[in-house]
């Protein structure tokens, strides 16, 4: 394409960083690249920073460091090591919050760590020129928010574990409430254990989520104006919410209201996701919406790469990579 650009932006999704040796998924199919996944950020983040046409922001769709890294006392350190590398000469990160980072960390200790996006000053540019995030949910528990990197074009990142057991005090009223939404379809003493073994009920474990009423509202609202606007929007998010997107036990316990919100707004044009390490891909035959899965660093071997550039023109996006 001889046109530039209007601009582009980096993706990569379920680093899962730890220092430790490599291992398997859960159900030993699948190997995992503990250490080495901090290599394919470096090679990711040295193609992004070399590039002819730099990246306006880089989308980190969650799941930074692995869950291993809470047993070992390891936590601070390995995301200290991760972001480090996101340092490195690149452009503002987007970090969508994932179950890892739930499991090594509570909701409140997110809210005040450099991956909650909702902290940065909203409104105006940054002194270097970066959209700045805005509009947030009125719960300030949430990690959701909206930018405008470009005229015409905004990006909505959604908080998935907004109705979780995860990060969440035993004793409070979230957790209870997330508890009745699972203990309605999965009776099973280890919660990560899916319900069934086929079938999209997989998806009520524990290391999923679902967004809740208030989250919903607040997305349906910000697509209204967007709608209104003419705005291209892409909503980013850790869970996938489309079935044929993804395997059925990474699906968001609510997909289905998410997706209805989706298509009521006719400014939504991507739906991007991580979580399922395989990826996935479908076009929403009844809105052209793309539904884009990404694929997972932790489980790609060293000699190859995972992450994903886009770029951006008026009618279309152009993503290469993954």
């Amino acid at each position: 394409m001889d046109e530039p650009p209007l601009f582009t932006f980096g993706v990569i999704a379920d680093i899962q960083y730890a220092d430790i040796d490599d291992g398997y998924n859960f159900t030993r199919t699948r190997r995992r690249y503990y250490r080495g996944s901090l290599r394919l950020l470096t090679n990711a983040r040295r193609s992004w920073s070399e590039s002819g046409v730099k990246p306006e922001f880089i989308l980190q769709l969650g799941d930074i460091i692995d869950g291993f890294n809470k047993g070992r006392d390891s936590s601070d350190r390995a995301l200290d090591a991760v972001l480090t590398e996101f340092g490195c000469g690149l452009p503002e990160v987007h970090h969508v919050w994932g179950n890892h980072e739930l499991y090594n960390f509570s909701r409140a200790a997110l809210l005040r760590s450099r991956l909650n996006g909702t902290a940065r000053p909203s409104g105006a540019p940054a002194d270097d020129g970066t959209a700045r995030p805005s509009g947030a949910p009125a719960d300030s528990q949430l990690c959701a928010y909206h930018f405008s990197p470009f005229p015409g074009f905004r990006f909505v990142v959604l908080d998935a574990y907004d109705v979780s057991l995860l990060g969440r005090e035993t004793s409070s009223d979230q957790y209870s409430d997330a508890m009745a939404v699972i203990k309605q379809h999965n009776n099973n003493e280890d919660l990560n254990c899916p319900p069934v073994f086929v079938g999209q009920l997989q998806r009520f474990t524990m290391f999923n989520g679902g967004f809740g009423k208030q989250q919903l509202d607040w997305l349906d609202s910000v697509l209204s104006t967007a709608d209104d606007k003419q705005e291209r929007v892409t909503i980013v998010s850790h869970l996938p919410v489309h079935p044929w997107s993804t395997a059925d036990i990474c699906l968001a316990w609510n997909f289905d209201e998410l997706l209805a919100i989706i298509r009521c707004h006719g400014s939504v044009v991507c739906f991007m996701a991580g979580h399922d390490h395989d990826g996935g891909y479908y076009q929403d035959e009844g809105t052209g919406v793309h539904h884009v899965t990404f694929p997972g660093v932790i489980e790609t071997p060293p000699d190859s790469d995972a992450f994903g550039t886009v770029s951006v023109y008026k009618d279309q996006m152009v993503l290469k990579g993954i």
